[in-house]
């Protein structure tokens, strides 16, 4: 079993070396989801390449950000330099980047990120069909889930197993992306998990979401704030065992952004309970846990290794930031032109640690390199619990703003260089890649004119929005509206279909639900012979226990006479195998590049909708180059919704579904109970609705309106009547990016 350990720098892969680990991974410049201070240039890399496979070591890279279609030449030239730099492995997320490698890269080892949520044996087999060596599981799952399997598949399985979780389900997080553009799923995470929330009286959309019993230890008043979201560390030593049992190849520690000192401190830990003998283990584990206490880390808990509900995953009355605290900034005062803070340490201080200051109510947080140190107005290097010191801090907004700001170290002053040096073979290696680029330019240019050929017409979404409305010609025709494209409609429950709606849609969509499934033949009989167009959707996140339901429902469906299916997930295609059917997939898939597209249609994806993250000009830029090599896919976005910003497996006691959640800038959210999981959700949708014009001109060929999560009622749809007829006095609604700009 190999002990896999993050280098966000040389300085931590010589660390991870150092102390015992089999592996590292580092950041593919330009598409990792890590928002590192600095990406590892490419010679750093092949030196580590060099250094690893001279000693008996691996490395893989990270390119698991999602590609946009602008960023496509520069990602051919990087991946065929890290072909010729013969990695280990190179770990994605995007399905672009997988046709890419398998048409034109071969000879780079696929592993499926964690942003691609492998929860069950059926994304197993399907990564496994689509070139994958390697599987790293979704974090949420269970011992007995991982066991499971790692029993019934081939592919190898790697397991993280200490550091950051999230609290979505990886590859489904979009809360970053809708505050303001900085995906996730692009390594631009501005972390709202983090930030401090309040509960409001104010009730949200009720339909479906239930009341829910909780622990009144747990609840907070309403107007209190919590950590709502902020799940502690994952520490996973006392699992290893039986991990090691099950058969997974790979433990991963998370942490390309933590300091050396702390993959020093955790693959120290590993490494013992790894090599420790069954009679050694329980003093082991009792070292391996004092090592994990000195990294400074957060809190830590055992995540969902022993349960699906772990009650112990968040401290929601604590802040979840990394670190040792020091205790609450006093006084702040100008001194020689410098800015001076009163703080009482709780932990021993030294001028060179890494401090991080927190700021609440906002969350906004600081770091910075502790330079001066004074205690009774006289310079120290080094100080002792509870002494009563002033710090020197830099300048910073909210030292005036905030209400309380929390000090933490998150690093220690470093003493000595490491071991070994680098430096050398850097330098050896950036004139042997030099040399290589240019070898490589005429196959580059070749593959480059195979994927982007140029445009025959410059054509795309015009530049002159449309801000409001539609066309009058569109607007209430026989008492309905009529929309310029096609249009889907998607509602959580069947009794929506059957209400009065204020334009007639293309094609409906429905998740599988056992609500939903009660009424099909009701449904059969209402839509008569328009049911070819009722479109089953299937959810993102299956558990491995569910699947042969899932395939029971699916079978009982077709039989039933039901042809069109919505995928949530891209491996669910194998459920579909020997099936004529009509499947589609859902935003959730995240198409962001042509190659993501291409993919889907060699799958047997016959609509696809574009990632609902997309502005205005990726849509134009997919368009076209999809109608140039393979267009007959049809395309799609979602245009109106409140679509899950969080889609989670933790359902837990301080949760309180139906209340409005306030952030600290006013932004309010509702958290939804669905069938196994909980959505974070705005309580306000975005839309896209006045620019249906734009979209069909740059060539889309449907829409969809998501009415799920947001229990539409008669109000509901007089509101959007209101905002597909564009007449009537309605607010302005956000536009998610599409006016903006997907960092």
């Amino acid at each position: 079993m190999e002990l896999l350990a993050p280098a966000g720098n040389t300085e931590n892969f010589i660390a991870a070396m150092e102390a015992g680990a089999d592996a590292v991974y580092v950041g593919a410049p330009g598409f990792n989801a890590r928002n590192l201070a600095r990406d590892l240039r490419l010679e750093e890399i092949f030196a580590m390449v060099r250094y690893c496979h001279e000693h008996g070591k691996k490395i893989y890279l990270a390119a698991n950000s999602l590609v946009r279609e602008k960023d496509l030449p520069d990602t051919l030239k990087t991946l065929s330099l890290l072909e010729a730099m013969e990695t280990d492995g190179l770990i994605v997320q995007d399905l672009g980047l997988v046709q890419l490698i398998t048409d034109f890269f071969p000879s780079i080892p696929l592993h499926a990120s964690t942003l691609l949520s492998a929860n069950n044996s059926l994304a197993l087999q399907g990564f496994q069909d689509m070139g994958f060596e390697r599987a790293v599981l979704a974090r949420e799952l269970t011992l007995k889930e991982i066991q499971s399997l790692c029993h019934s598949s081939t592919i190898e399985i790697e397991v993280f197993v200490h550091g950051a979780m999230c609290f979505s389900y990886s590859g489904l997080c979009l809360f970053s992306s809708f505050l303001g553009g900085k995906s996730g799923l692009r390594g631009k995470c501005v972390q709202p998990c983090r930030r401090h929330y309040t509960w409001s009286k104010q009730k949200g959309p009720s339909a479906g979401r239930g009341k829910k019993k909780t622990a009144k230890s747990m609840k907070a008043p309403s107007g209190k704030g919590q950590y709502v979201f902020s799940m502690n560390d994952l520490s996973a030593l006392a699992a290893v065992p039986e991990l090691k049992k099950a058969g997974v190849a790979s433990l991963k520690i998370e942490g390309r952004l933590r300091s050396a000192h702390y993959v020093s401190s955790i693959v120290q830990a590993y490494r013992l309970v790894m090599d420790a003998s069954p009679d050694t283990f329980p003093s082991v584990l009792e070292e391996a846990e004092e090592l994990s206490r000195r990294a400074m880390g957060r809190k830590t808990s055992s995540g969902y290794f022993f349960s699906p509900q772990p009650v112990d995953a968040i401290t929601p009355f604590h802040s979840g930031n990394m670190g040792d605290f020091l205790g609450r900034l006093g006084a702040v005062k100008p001194y020689q032109g410098r800015l001076y803070a009163r703080l009482t340490v709780k932990e021993p201080l030294a001028c060179g640690d890494r401090l991080r200051l927190h700021a609440e109510p906002s969350g906004e947080r600081l770091s910075f390199t502790l330079k001066e140190l004074r205690q009774n107005n006289i310079e120290r290097a080094s100080v002792e619990i509870g002494a009563k010191v002033q710090i020197l801090v830099p300048e910073w907004e909210y030292l005036r703003d905030a209400q309380r700001i929390d000090v933490f170290r998150v690093d220690v002053k470093k003493e000595g260089d490491a071991g070994f040096s680098l430096t050398k073979s850097i330098r050896a290696c950036g004139a042997e890649l030099a040399e290589r680029r240019l070898q490589l330019e005429t196959h580059v240019r070749e593959i480059m004119q195979v994927v982007l050929p140029k445009y025959e017409a410059e054509e795309g979404l015009p530049q002159k929005t449309e801000r409001r409305g539609l066309h009058k010609g569109y607007a209430n025709k026989g008492g309905k509206i009529k929309l310029p494209l096609e249009s889907w409609l998607r509602v959580d429950h069947a009794k929506t279909v059957f209400s009065k709606l204020p334009f007639n849609p293309d094609r409906y969509l429905l998740p599988v639900t056992k609500t939903n499934l009660t009424q099909t033949g009701q449904l059969k009989r209402y839509l008569g012979k328009r049911s070819r167009d009722l479109i089953w959707c299937l959810p993102p996140v299956i558990f491995e226990g569910e699947l042969h339901k899932i395939r029971k429902q699916i079978q009982l469906l077709i039989r039933s006479g039901f042809r069109s299916f919505q995928l949530g997930h891209i491996s669910q295609v194998v459920f579909f195998e020997r099936e004529r059917v009509f499947l589609s997939c859902d935003y959730t898939v995240s198409l962001l590049n042509s190659q993501a597209v291409r993919m889907v249609k060699h799958g047997g994806i016959e609509a696809a909708q574009l990632s609902i993250e997309s502005d205005k000009g990726i849509i134009s830029d997919i368009v076209r180059r999809v109608r140039q090599g393979h267009g007959t896919i049809r395309l799609g976005i979602t245009a109106y919704g409140a679509p899950a910003l969080f889609t989670a497996r933790l359902d837990s006691d301080h949760f309180e579904y139906n209340k409005t959640l306030k952030s600290p800038k006013d932004e309010q959210f509702v958290i939804v109970k669905k069938e196994n999981v909980t959505a974070t959700v705005p309580l306000r949708p975005f839309s896209l609705l006045p620019y249906l014009h734009e979209l069909k001109a740059a060539g889309l060929q449907y829409i969809v309106i998501d009415l799920s999560n947001m229990a539409p009622g008669r109000k509901e749809m007089e509101e959007l009547a209101s905002r597909l007829s564009g007449k009537g006095n309605v607010s302005k609604l956000p536009t998610f990016n599409y006016l903006g700009e997907l960092e």
